[in-house]
């Protein structure tokens, strides 16, 4: 028996040879091989007394239809471009979108392996997937023919506002981003690289990184630990810089004093313009204007307080999430405070929630989740993992707000009253000072 596995396909072959012959005919398989630049990765020979053989021009064919399979190019390369190209984890869909995994820089180079209707499916490593829009991604003509990409040198330092791990990468690779708590740590997966990292650097000049360390977790990933000196995550960012060859891990640290005066606190108001949102059962008022009129009147009592306030609008405009999320990342504040009103198929349902993606963030949603209950108002809960397009940025901590349901009657009544504005105002106000306490612990 000759057993020949060459690349994806295995083959057995019977083969009975008689006497010497079998030596030459072992001889010509493998110039056959040779000659179509297969691996042959095992040939195992079971010599028989049979007269029969195997004839030579049944061995070519074998291998002319291996080849053939094995010149089939399956994949392309292609890179990240325009505003916040992100991936996703499979082809799973709602009202918000597909799970997302994580955004990307642009210019991040990616083997797409498959397409499915609007997205390609992308090999992140050898055993990870992942899918990104089409128009998000642009044709890469460069040359990659490395079989393997690896890291180099680090640097752990500070600037003026931020702590920065620079990793040393040959390519702009792919990555994630992961936050962890108790303890408090980001963990940043580098896909498709292998360690040659036998150099950390770590300065006196940081303040929020305690310790920055990786493993090797997959032949091709590469796990990045950054070890946090507070509980709570004050956001990251990653990107490459100019010359492509660091991946930029910018950490956020917490403020010095955790006062009021000393914070940029972001308010949105939802919707705008043409995406009305919602609408009232009785008064059958639009979303979008009560959201702007929290959204003042949250302005005006956290301003009273000292905090310096951004507002994503200020008027019944068109503003869409990207827009919103770009000036955000321009302003940098400290939080962000998104305001919605919810609405059911069911009228009954109704209440006020909390909503966050990221763990690390979730403790601002829970200290103002409780001060809105103090209004009497029903526990629709606190919702994590939340696709929201303004709860995805890691540069600062964030909560949604689903002050309660213009669907439901009862809290229709409420959401109508210019008190109500105002009372809400003063709760999530407390919110932040409950979370800033306990950030100091």
């Amino acid at each position: 028996m000759i057993w020949v596995a060459v690349d994806t396909a295995t083959f057995f072959m019977p083969a009975c040879f008689a006497g010497r012959k079998s030596h030459r005919y072992f001889k010509w398989l493998c110039i056959a091989s040779n000659l179509l630049q297969m691996n042959l990765i095992l040939v195992c020979c079971v010599f028989c007394h049979m007269k029969r053989i195997v004839s030579i021009p049944f061995l070519f064919l074998v291998l002319m239809n291996a080849r053939a399979q094995d010149t089939t190019a399956s994949y392309f390369y292609v890179k990240t471009t325009g505003q916040l190209p992100f991936l996703e984890y499979g082809l799973g869909d709602d009202r918000l979108g597909g799970a997302k995994m994580t955004f990307l820089d642009t210019n991040v180079v990616l083997k797409v392996i498959d397409s499915v209707g609007t997205d390609y499916k992308v090999q992140l490593s050898r055993y990870h997937t992942g899918y990104i829009a089409k128009a998000n991604v642009k044709p890469d003509t460069a040359q990659h023919n490395k079989p393997y990409y690896l890291t180099a040198s680090w640097r752990v330092y500070g600037n003026a506002t931020h702590d920065i791990v620079a990793v040393g990468m040959e390519e702009r690779l792919p990555y994630r981003s992961i936050q962890q708590i108790n303890p408090s740590r980001l963990v940043v997966d580098i896909f498709g690289v292998t360690s040659n990292t036998n150099w950390i650097t770590q300065l006196k000049s940081v303040k929020e990184i305690r310790n920055a360390w990786y493993e090797q977790v997959e032949d091709d990933v590469l796990r990045v630990f950054i070890e946090l000196k507070h509980q709570q995550h004050w956001g990251h960012y990653i990107a490459y810089d100019s010359s492509g060859k660091r991946l930029m891990i910018r950490i956020k640290r917490q403020p010095e004093k955790l006062c009021m005066k000393n914070l940029v606190i972001a308010v949105d108001a939802g919707h705008g313009g043409s995406n009305t949102g919602a609408s009232g059962v009785i008064s059958k008022g639009f979303e979008k204007m009560y959201t702007l009129q929290f959204a003042e009147a949250l302005q005006k009592y956290l301003g009273r307080k000292g905090a310096h306030v951004y507002m994503t609008r200020t008027l019944d405009v068109d503003l869409s999430m990207t827009d919103r999320t770009l000036a955000l990342r321009q302003q940098d504040p400290n939080l962000l405070i998104s305001l919605h009103l919810n609405s059911a198929g069911n009228p009954a349902a109704k209440g006020t929630s909390t909503y966050y993606r990221y763990i690390g963030f979730r403790p601002l949603t829970q200290t103002i989740l409780d001060r809105m209950l103090e209004l009497g108002l029903d526990n629709y809960g606190n919702i994590g993992n939340f696709n929201f397009a303004l709860s995805g940025p890691t540069e600062y901590p964030n909560c949604l707000v689903e002050i309660a349901f213009l669907s439901n009657e009862e809290d229709e009544r409420r959401i109508m009253d210019p008190k109500f504005h105002r009372a809400v105002a003063k709760k999530i106000y407390k919110g932040i000072k409950d979370w800033l306490k306990a950030s100091r612990k």
